[in-house]
């Protein structure tokens, strides 16, 4: 990283939503910016990109062996990638949507950070997209909460396992319009779950960021992560 940016950067769930912003704002600050996503990346300029269903773990260990061939080091890594599921309480939820959850918001990125070690790539920073249903236990959030819960973990793990020169952080980035937020908004049960009446209201505010204005923002905080405690969960709000 030369001054606060990035020359390079690895970015999961780059076909969509925060995963495509945070690439755009990358390639116009120059950075070389390598993807993996279920449907592919749209932007044009990405140095390498794989088309692959994280929740395939097979696949998904292949796809990033390809893409780190001669891949040395890596200023910047964003475990972006994830699905919401339903709002629904614990006793509605299916046990295959629950698993489903947790093969692509936790354990997929154990296929993406144990390739990083294997190739031992020198890696800046790492940061895995969590979120506050992580940490709140609102009624609803059901599987995400559990899946993002078990990321804030695994975060943690982790950090005893690269090198102390790595940032290494679980990191909730705040209200975000993407498209999870047309089914949280529009046609999700706000009356039964109520913590979705404070997304409605959000939504189109300054709250509510699109998502290259989230990355944008997301962006120039990361320098702040090096003076928390490495695996530890962060919430860009309380920067």
């Amino acid at each position: 990283m030369q001054n606060g940016r990035f020359g390079s950067a690895l970015v999961t769930g780059n076909s969509s939503g925060l995963g495509l912003g945070m690439t755009r704002v990358l390639l116009e600050q120059g950075a070389r910016v390598y993807g993996i996503s279920r449907r592919g990346c749209p932007e044009a300029g990405v140095s390498g990109d794989e088309q692959v269903d994280l929740s395939d773990f097979g696949a998904a260990e292949d796809a990033m062996e390809r893409l780190l061939q001669g891949v040395e080091s890596l200023d910047l890594v964003v475990l972006n990638a994830g699905l919401l599921g339903h709002m629904q309480r614990m006793q509605d939820a299916p046990m295959d949507e629950l698993r489903l959850l947790m093969d692509v918001n936790t354990f997929a990125n154990k296929v993406i950070l144990d390739a990083l070690l294997k190739h031992e790539v020198r890696v800046g920073q790492i940061i895995a997209i969590s979120s506050g249903a992580s940490v709140s236990g609102h009624a609803g959030w059901s599987g995400y909460s559990l899946s993002k819960a078990a990321l804030n973990m695994m975060m943690q793990l982790y950090a005893h396992e690269f090198p102390e020169e790595t940032a290494i952080n679980a990191f909730a980035p705040g209200l975000v319009d993407t498209a999870m937020q047309d089914y949280l908004c529009e046609e999700a049960d706000r009356e039964s779950f109520p913590v979705l009446q404070r997304l409605k209201a959000a939504r189109g505010t300054q709250d509510m960021p699109d998502p290259e204005s989230a990355a944008r923002a997301i962006l120039d905080v990361l320098p702040r992560l090096h003076h928390t405690t490495r695996g530890s969960f962060v919430d860009i709000r309380q920067l």
